[in-house]
């Protein structure tokens, strides 16, 4: 984790583009939306936000083991063990897509207006949405990186794994949104943590196979 935050900090273009992206799509919405005089509903604001995070995680997590070249490969492979590879990609990502979900949320609630009545659930959510599509991607990340056309490989591996989870996530903010009890969205809550256990247990189990090849 610590070798991935300074190489994050020494390429900076990378952050500066994320972060880029994510001021870009929300400053279109406002153009689209709040510019115009138009009241944004909210599920139509609780589906751009979840499409400005889907794609900012994809274009965040891709580069997690698309950028190692195989010789760092290698140097990794005799230095430690594959799962404590996989679990510190994982971390890592975890945390960054968390600061550019918060950022977003910020700026977009910021342009757009903040229609979201139970903040501690929506942001809990967002939580649970940010180690979800850091796992997923992650693991997609690390088969992809084995084969040609590894970008394109990631995005078709990808969403399908992550519609059920997206579904659930944008289930449990509209609840937020709509200030429902916390029991509504509380079958919900728990299924997105076992689908982030079974896929950090997958990612565990597996990843050292996928790192002998």
């Amino acid at each position: 984790m610590q070798k991935d935050f300074r190489l994050e900090l020494r390429q900076r273009a990378a952050l500066s583009g994320m972060l880029l992206y994510v001021g870009s799509t929300v400053f279109v919405c406002y153009l689209s939306f709040a510019l115009r005089g138009g009241q944004l509903p909210a599920p139509a604001w609780n589906a751009l936000f979840w499409i400005i995070l889907l794609f900012t995680a994809v274009n965040a997590v891709a580069k997690g083991f698309l950028q190692e070249s195989r010789g760092r490969q290698l140097y990794y492979y005799a230095l430690v063990r594959p799962q404590a590879v996989i679990l510190a990609k994982i971390s890592y990502n975890t945390l960054l897509l968390l600061g550019l979900a918060l950022i977003g949320f910020g700026a977009y609630a910021l342009v757009l207006g903040n229609p979201v009545q139970d903040l501690t659930l929506f942001l809990g959510n967002v939580m649970l949405g940010a180690l979800g599509f850091a796992s997923t991607l992650t693991l997609v990340s690390g088969i992809a990186s084995k084969a040609t056309n590894s970008s394109t490989l990631m995005a078709v591996l990808g969403f399908p794994i992550m519609i059920p989870m997206l579904l659930l996530l944008i289930k449990v903010s509209k609840n937020a949104l709509d200030g429902l009890e916390f029991q509504s969205s509380k079958s919900s809550l728990l299924t997105l943590v076992a689908l982030n256990m079974i896929v950090g247990a997958v990612s565990y189990l597996l990843f050292p196979f996928l790192w002998r090849s």
